[in-house]
């Protein structure tokens, strides 16, 4: 099971959540969110990560290759470039209103400069026809992300899905389940809905971008059985 802790915004909690054994890290960079973390704040964790990798995640034989994902709402293919490369991040999440013509957009530009860069959709989800917009990205993102829909709030929320709404849910790419996941209900997701990867926030924080790492090592555990 694919598993990224989104919204970490503390270096000291980025090194025990890689030592774990997930496979991303998720950093918010979105000026108007709770768990916002600058370019160079997110470059100081990234670099840490990497000059101490062999002490810090030598124990862990999936973190060689962990996930540092950029969130970006409605950015610019420029600003969502000079972030990636400002940051150090591997992988962008786009959680706005992209199109499938900006994805492919966006995938050039990046692949101009670094081809390994992970691309993945979030889609809020709120019916049935909102779920049929994930197959219109299936054929140009890495991964669509299905997060809870709000009306005032583009993450984060704690809000779960209609799960009943997911369960025949197949796209042509792999698809991860967001949305009020925490270590209660995780077990049961993954029973009922089989999705690749699970993306968490809220639900393994004390506050917003303060992550409880009870809660996460839990989370794991539970997701990985």
């Amino acid at each position: 099971m694919y598993i990224k802790i989104c919204g970490i915004t503390k270096l000291e909690q980025a090194q025990e959540i890689a030592q774990m054994g997930v496979d991303a890290l998720g950093f918010i960079c979105v000026a108007s969110s709770p768990r916002y973390i600058s370019a160079s704040g997110i470059g100081q964790i990234t670099s840490s990560l990497l000059s101490v990798q062999s002490k810090i995640l030598g124990d862990c034989p999936r973190c060689s290759e962990l996930d540092l994902i950029g969130v970006f709402l409605n950015s610019s293919v420029s600003e969502i470039c000079e972030t990636v490369s400002l940051a150090g991040l591997n992988a962008v999440q786009l959680h706005g209103d992209e199109s499938p013509e900006f994805c492919n957009q966006l995938r050039s530009q990046l692949n101009t400069t670094n081809s390994k860069i992970k691309l993945i959709k979030a889609l809020r989800v709120k019916d049935q026809a909102g779920l049929e917009q994930a197959h219109l990205f299936s054929n140009v993102v890495d991964a669509v992300l299905l997060d809870a829909y709000d009306p005032h709030m583009a993450g984060g929320t704690g809000k779960t899905l209609d799960w009943q709404m997911l369960r025949d849910f197949r796209p042509a790419c792999d698809w991860w389940l967001a949305g009020g996941l925490s270590p209660e209900n995780v077990a049961e997701a993954i029973a009922l809905l089989h999705p690749k990867g699970l993306d968490v926030s809220s639900g393994v924080e004390r506050s917003a971008g303060d992550k409880d790492l009870a809660k996460v090592k839990k989370f794991i555990a539970l997701a990985e059985v």
